[in-house]
């Protein structure tokens, strides 16, 4: 800590020895188109903010374990780092191995996860081994970008919320001392729940524990003066919005009660970060899962999170409230004026209605996916090496009966994450999910061998809890009434690489621009599926909501003609719009209570 840019003592913060104070402000460059990097660097900072703060994703850097990590173009983690000190501001790294984020798997890779066996977050050789070669390659890029080597970065998160998942706290030391052997010398911290239990569970001796809540600061600090008295309080996650899953409402904070509920912090003397100040887009296939005990809950492929600056840039309502509440905390009444750039609106194509023009049936386009694979029992996307994405199981089974006097049975599926679609014959069946797969779905029949396809989509890798690492797939077995189905041929379907020939079998639509703008995707008549522009995966789409379009950020529009293809994996239906605002969904507006309850 002395030789750190950032130090404590006696509960006060102090940047080269002056008391200081964190502003800051999350934005995930994993969430952000690069070409966009500068831009929300240059609102945070307009917002009052001298911090940025990321997560660093390691499934985004290493999806496959026999390929090196990737840190070029949008990977580049290090080009975003040197952008923020560009735009005058420190930054805190959070590279887990852990980050939560609502990003698939909690940012742990399906390789690690799907290691027989493994123990996670914790002192298990096989995930501690696989975590230092990871650190291995990522930490020198941090190291280097230090405030002590004259970069930004002045402080390093160890793990990620391990109080509300573990009680190892060996691991957490084994954490701080792979970030300090691998050269991370600037300020080392832990971040929990701010109650007794969290840090229980996630600080230790020696470390500065910091806060993640959206409310009740004040009874935070309480406790902190109890547990920690020596350290300053940091909210390195203050919830100023909350994030949505498909089915439920939008989530909305008010805008004057989350400032002041900021200003109770700060009026303190505690430092906070705002999570999200800009949240981004869970494109291709980023988006997590929760689970509540019962069921699954996918995130939607909005990270918008009702933040300070929107999905799209625009500087909201809670934008200018923490605007306010940053530089009163710098002892600044009169605010400076916001540059023009930044208030002014992002272009927009003209908003339009497209012809959708029909794919191949679906069951066609996935038996041609992939190259199929045999096993006696179903195999998981673990075993089939994929991460994302489906896989189409394909079986003989009899069902029972006799010709002429058909018999209803059921086909149930144990184990099944997350969502299958079902043929018998090439006859549609329905579809089943973690909820009614063992259930099942009633078909009829004569006795005869019947050939069963099974499509199942990954919704999603859960990020939060004691499910996190919960395999896909199909991880029991087929059942016709309570007799198992054996000898199955899966064929993988790897849509986050699919190339322009996989694309070629979809519905599709087209549109020209006389030059890159915004625009947002709108499906009305469609059930679920997926959406690509110009060959990249914007995301899902689904008809349940609560979102509605999609977010094309302009670097991903061309000057001219522009491909939209859908995989629709229900009904479909026959047009795309353009639409030249946003619509996220019905909204829930309240103070953001769920973690702090927790």
């Amino acid at each position: 800590m002395n030789n750190a840019l950032l130090s404590y003592s006696d509960a006060v913060l102090y940047r080269s020895g002056e008391p200081y104070r964190i502003l800051a402000g999350a934005i995930h460059y994993f969430r952000v188109h690069p070409d966009l990097w500068r831009d929300r660097l240059r609102r945070l900072k307009a917002m009052g903010a001298n911090t940025v703060d990321t997560y660093v994703a390691w499934n985004f850097h290493q999806p496959k374990r026999q390929d090196a990590p990737d840190f070029t173009g949008w990977r580049d983690l290090g080009g975003f780092i040197d952008l923020a000190a560009d735009e005058g501001l420190d930054v805190i790294v959070r590279p887990g191995p852990y980050i939560c984020a609502e990003w698939d798997n909690g940012g742990f890779p399906a390789w690690l996860t799907g290691i027989p066996g493994i123990g996670l977050r914790c002192m298990d050789p096989a995930f501690t081994t696989a975590v230092e070669e990871w650190f291995d390659h990522l930490l020198p890029i941090v190291a280097s970008r230090q405030a002590s080597q004259g970069g930004p970065v002045v402080a390093v998160q160890i793990e990620n919320e391990y109080g509300s998942y573990g009680d190892d706290h060996d691991f957490i030391r084994w954490n701080r001392r792979a970030l300090e052997d691998r050269g991370i010398t600037e300020l080392l911290f832990t971040a929990d729940g701010g109650t007794d239990y969290f840090l229980d569970g996630g600080s230790v001796e020696g470390t500065w524990a910091t806060a993640t809540l959206g409310s009740r600061g004040d009874e935070a600090i309480a406790t902190w003066k109890r547990r920690r008295p020596d350290e300053p309080f940091f909210n390195v996650e203050f919830w100023g919005g909350w994030f949505d899953h498909w089915g439920e409402h939008h989530h909305r904070r008010d805008a004057g009660e989350a400032a002041a509920e900021a200003r109770k912090i700060l009026d303190l003397g505690g430092s906070l970060c705002v999570y999200m100040a800009h949240g981004g887009t869970n494109f291709g296939l980023g988006s997590g899962s929760n689970h509540d005990g019962t069921m699954l809950q996918p995130t939607v492929t909005s990270y918008d999170s009702d933040a300070p600056i929107a999905e799209n840039g625009a500087l909201t309502a809670k934008f200018h409230a923490f605007r306010e509440e940053f530089f009163r905390a710098r002892g600044i009444l009169e605010l400076p004026e916001v540059p023009a750039e930044l208030l002014a609106e992002a272009p927009v194509l003209p908003a339009q209605s497209l012809a959708l023009s029909p794919g191949r049936p679906l069951l066609d386009l996935v038996r041609e996916a992939g190259k199929p694979v045999t096993s006696v029992k179903p195999l998981s996307f673990e075993q089939l090496g994929l991460d994302g994405g489906m896989v189409l199981y394909a079986a003989q089974a009899v069902l029972p009966g006799q010709p002429g006097a058909p018999t209803e049975s059921r086909i149930r599926i144990t184990g099944l994450n997350d969502r299958a679609y079902l043929w018998v014959d090439g006859e549609y069946a329905g579809v089943l999910d973690d909820q009614t797969g063992s259930e099942g779905l009633p078909v009829t029949g004569t006795g005869a061998p019947a050939k069963l396809e099974i499509l199942v989509e990954n919704l999603g890798r859960i990020n939060y809890g004691p499910l996190t690492g919960q395999g896909k797939g199909i991880l029991g077995g087929v059942l016709i009434n309570q007799r198992y189905t054996f000898h199955w041929t899966q064929t993988p379907v790897d849509l986050a690489n699919w190339a322009p020939e996989d694309l070629a079998g979809l519905a599709g639509s087209s549109f020209e621009a006389s030059a890159p703008a915004d625009t947002y995707i709108a499906l009305p008549g469609s059930t679920k599926g997926f959406v690509w522009l110009n060959g990249f995966l914007l995301g899902r789409y689904w008809n349940k909501g609560p979102q509605e379009t999609l977010y094309v950020p302009s670097p991903l529009v061309k000057t001219g003609v522009n491909s939209i293809k859908v995989l629709e994996l229900g009904e479909p239906g026959n047009v795309v719009e353009l639409r030249g605002t946003p619509d996220l969904g019905r909204s829930e507006a309240g103070p953001i209570a769920e973690a702090d309850l927790s």
